[in-house]
């Protein structure tokens, strides 16, 4: 469906039944596959033909709603995982091991710091955080022979931060090195990053791609430009025989376009097993229907809401790219043209005790470690997901400890504003 638009992508993208097949993608809810002989599945496990037999490593109804998110974001290959984190661990690790090296922006998902500079450093990967607004020469500085990565988010959460994906993808490349780019609250609907030089995009499809908070999951898409073969001796997962599957060479065997998840799904996924069940996968092709639809109004309200609270007496700053006052709104405007995300964050005078009571005294919007989806919530990051950083971690991430992030969900944005009103006027 390549020709078509996005919203036609959104609801029929990545299957087409047959005569007489269903209308609905199926739920192929088996963990295993019958085949007649030892040779049929013997294929299969040397990669020498397509098909299923352990749905540890692939599921029919997983690859189905892979290859829809595959196609809205204009990529190769991809494949779906348990969740966001897990996600961002194989994009990293199919890549890079023990003794590598990665640059990352510093305004990212707390989950994924800690993941990044405590889990990944354990296992000898050692990242360089950056400021996403840092110098050329900071940038330069910040690369090693060693580096295997650049890893960023598109919108930070929940700093906001709008990377900026070109800049980031001309440094990566100047080394030999793809660009990683987190796209879960632009979505493709906002932003596709393949089209400003980004190589991987990751998605944790817990938020807006799911929609209704209903199945944890995590997503992968590979843009197949990236030149693995042009540094061999840099990726040699891709480019040498991997003793572990017979001796296939990833980039010799399946090209540029399907080695990378080819070899995520036969090595990792094989070994770690972070799947996506076949009915969270069903229910994240639910929202993906009707994702096109919803981004456009969680970017209105959330711009209505922004709006209010800049004009609020008791507000301290409010952070969201669709202000004219904001700091990436020229960058916003350049990456996210159609709007950003349904996210605000910002501050109340007071600090952090007034910020935690007025979240108490809200009543439309709920307290939850979730974000992006159809029902309104707050957090309070640095109580809870950006909990295990110190202060000076915290202002590098762009999350001080007065902010509050307000997701807003499909509500009507009027009921949102006179909520935050009855609360904010209570303190």
């Amino acid at each position: 469906m390549s020709n078509y638009r996005i919203e036609t992508k959104c609801v029929q993208g990545g299957y087409t039944p047959g005569n007489g097949e269903p209308r609905q993608i199926p739920i192929i809810q088996s963990t295993t596959f019958k085949y007649n002989t030892s040779e049929d599945m013997g294929k299969l496990f040397d990669l020498e033909a397509s098909g299923y037999f352990y749905s540890r490593l692939q599921n029919p109804t997983c690859d189905t709603v892979a290859a829809k998110i595959c196609e809205l974001e204009g990529g190769t290959a991809a494949m779906l995982l348990s969740s966001g984190q897990a996600a961002s661990f194989y994009s990293i690790f199919n890549i890079a091991s023990c003794g590598d090296h990665v640059v990352s922006s510093a305004s990212i998902y707390g989950g994924t710091y800690n993941l990044f500079a405590v889990t990944m450093k354990r296992m000898g990967i050692e990242f360089t955080f950056v400021d996403p607004d840092c110098t050329d020469e900071e940038l330069e500085a910040a690369f090693r022979p060693n580096t295997k990565a650049v890893f960023g988010e598109t919108i930070a959460n929940p700093a906001l931060t709008v990377f900026d994906i070109e800049r980031f993808a001309n440094a990566a490349h100047a080394h030999g090195v793809p660009l990683i780019v987190d796209n879960t609250f632009a979505t493709p609907v906002n932003c596709r990053p393949f089209e400003w030089g980004a190589d991987i995009v990751t998605h944790s499809t817990t938020k807006y791609m799911d929609g209704h908070g209903s199945a944890v999951g995590g997503c992968i898409v590979d843009s197949g430009k990236f030149d693995w073969t042009k540094y061999p001796d840099k990726f040699p997962g891709l480019c040498t025989p991997d003793d572990s599957y017979h001796g296939v060479t990833y980039t010799e065997r399946f090209g540029l376009g399907g080695a990378y998840i080819t070899k995520a799904t036969a090595q990792l996924m094989r070994d770690f097993g972070s799947v996506q069940s076949p009915q969270s996968a069903f229910l994240l092709n639910l929202g993906l229907e009707s994702l096109h639809v919803r981004m456009a109004r969680h970017c209105e309200n959330a711009q209505r809401v922004a709006e209010f609270l800049e004009a609020h007496e008791k507000v301290a700053w409010v952070n969201y790219p669709g202000l004219s006052s904001n700091k990436y709104y020229d960058r916003a405007q350049k990456y996210l043209p159609n709007g950003s995300c349904g996210v605000v964050s910002f501050g109340v005078s007071g600090g952090r005790e007034a910020a935690e009571k007025v979240m108490k005294l809200l009543k439309v919007t709920a307290i939850e470690t979730h974000v992006a989806d159809a029902r309104s919530c707050c957090l309070h990051p640095a109580s809870a997901t950006h909990r295990q950083m110190n202060e000076q971690e915290l202002i590098a991430a762009g999350v001080p400890g007065d902010l509050i992030r307000l997701s807003c969900g499909l509500e009507a944005a009027d009921d949102l504003i006179d909520d935050l009103k009855q609360a904010l006027d209570q303190i």
